[in-house]
């Protein structure tokens, strides 16, 4: 009887400790499929456990296995073109945290930064994911659920998302970030402009007054799955259950790995992983598979074209 009295609370001690410390439920498998290096930044959302890291550097073609505390809420981008000064400050011209660091230490992604941000093991143990280009983008990113039987799709909305082709030479030139290469990073509008209509702030901070823009929709026709703007939940939040085990988060994927990742199967949602049905026409017109010619709306909407057209192209490795 004493032994049974003390193993109680031991054993609730232990549970304890478990939910303090963050014991890992899933992984994450980061790939860098980019011809360049990419440093990975990681920001924790407030009351959530941390991670192991909060940034470091993955040379092309490299892999790293991260695990990810039960529970854990925060988002995970890209940093690209980042040097060392002679004082030892790090840097990184797109999607910077201001560690002077590798490693974030808490620090947020500057606009512009492709975005995914997670919520694993939310309301009835769903994981909740999305990939966002409301802070603008900066380089092609893929979020795929490994799924383990039946019991994983079923929790719901379970499928890859992301912005898997390269927006950053059919950028409208009023949001491009340019470089004497070519543009390195596209802004959003909010970004860009600064203004309520833009940002969904002050009188338009509703989802009945916050509607899409042209700008928004450069980016939503290029990758449907992809948040566009802030109120643009119903098509680019997905869901699984507790099944899945990892997530595999790739930078510049390649037509292969998207192919895999069953980037032609739709999502509950209807939308396909990549928009490969427009085809630029020049000056200011483009069709859709099936569709006559017809005028172009605006800037925005001829450069999707052009972005289309990286679908024909190998993805860097």
């Amino acid at each position: 009887m004493a032994t049974r009295a003390h193993r109680a609370p031991i054993s609730l001690l232990v549970l304890l400790l478990a939910s303090v410390t963050g014991v890992a439920s899933k992984s994450f498998a980061i790939t860098n499929n980019c011809e360049y290096t990419v440093w990975p930044g990681i920001l924790s959302s407030a009351g959530s456990p941390g991670m192991d890291s909060t940034g470091f550097a993955l040379a092309p073609g490299e892999s790293r296995t991260m695990p990810v505390p039960a529970g854990w809420s925060g988002r995970l981008w890209g940093r690209t073109l980042c040097t060392t000064d002679p004082a030892g400050k790090f840097a990184c011209v797109t999607g910077d945290c201001g560690s002077g660091r590798q490693d974030c230490a808490g620090g947020g992604a500057a606009p512009p930064a492709t975005l995914a941000e997670f919520t694993m093991d939310g309301n009835d143990g769903m994981d909740f994911y999305d990939v966002s280009l409301v802070d603008g983008y900066n380089l092609p990113m893929l979020v795929a659920p490994e799924q383990q039987g039946a019991a994983a799709a079923a929790g719901g909305n379970c499928a890859p998302t992301g912005c898997v082709v390269d927006l950053n030479g059919a950028c409208p030139g009023d949001l491009r970030v340019p470089s004497s290469t070519g543009g390195v990073a596209c802004k959003s509008a909010c970004e860009a402009f600064g203004t309520a209509q833009y940002c969904c702030s002050g009188e338009y901070g509703s989802p009945g007054t916050c509607r899409p823009s042209a700008y928004s929709q450069f980016f939503k026709n290029a990758c449907p799955r992809a948040y566009s703007y802030a109120y643009d939940d119903a098509t680019s939040t997905f869901t699984c259950a507790g099944a899945v085990s990892a997530y595999a988060i790739t930078f510049c994927p390649s037509t292969t790995s998207v192919k895999s990742a069953g980037s032609n199967a739709e999502a509950p949602a209807g939308l396909p992983l990549i928009n490969g049905t427009m085809v630029y026409q020049g000056g200011d017109q483009f069709v859709g598979a099936g569709a006559a010619a017809r005028p172009a709306l605006d800037l925005a909407a001829v450069l999707v074209g052009v972005a289309a057209l990286a679908l024909a192209r190998p993805m860097p490795r």
